[in-house]
């Protein structure tokens, strides 16, 4: 039984998620595409100050309102009860309620749900004995596997499109995981 880390959003949410939210409140026409990096505030030509405001309003509903990722829900469904699924998120603590409702709303099995405030997730996944660990910001992938020495699948998006190291595995959707996994596996338990 493997111990899959899972981050939540722009990996089981849908990484498009954000993209209406800061076209409203910022009066833009961004797309998708358009999100070349990860720090919003570059993308916005705001301040970090101006950003946490705007988050500390429009989180929730966005948390609340997002879309699962393309097939995540079929290949979470296959895998609860072979392997252990660990979510580990950058989201802050106050959204916790709001974080379990949208895993109830949505029909999600976890076996635990951690919100860490922070991007380094370091320590959460060695606590957690994290076997394969699912992200979509670049610098994350790349530290955990580094540190861990451990796969790391990288979500393919427009912001996260630097070079990686061998064990971060580009892929783009949940199925191309499910694989990856799933043959990865096999040739562990052989």
């Amino acid at each position: 039984m493997l111990r899959l880390g899972i981050d939540i959003d722009g990996t089981v949410t849908d990484p498009q998620t954000f993209v209406p939210y800061l076209n409203k409140s910022f009066n833009q026409s961004l797309t998708y595409h358009d999100l070349k990096q990860y720090d919003l505030t570059k993308i916005l030509n705001i301040t970090e100050a101006d950003f946490w405001k705007w988050m500390d309003e429009f989180e929730p509903i966005i948390y609340k309102e997002a879309p699962l990722a393309h097939h995540a829900k079929i290949v979470l469904d296959e895998w609860k009860d072979q392997h252990k699924l660990l979510f580990i998120s950058a989201r802050r603590k106050h959204l916790e309620d709001i974080t379990y409702n949208w895993f109830k709303d949505k029909d999600l099995y976890y076996h635990h749900i951690e919100l860490i405030g922070t991007h380094n997730k370091l320590e959460a996944v060695k606590n957690n004995n994290i076997s394969i660990f699912f992200e979509d910001k670049h610098d994350n992938a790349c530290m955990i596997s580094e540190e861990h020495n451990i796969p790391v699948i990288l979500f393919n998006t427009p912001y996260n499109q630097d070079p990686i190291p061998k064990d971060v595995i580009r892929v783009n959707n949940w199925l191309e995981a499910k694989n990856w996994v799933n043959q990865w596996y096999e040739v562990k338990i052989l």
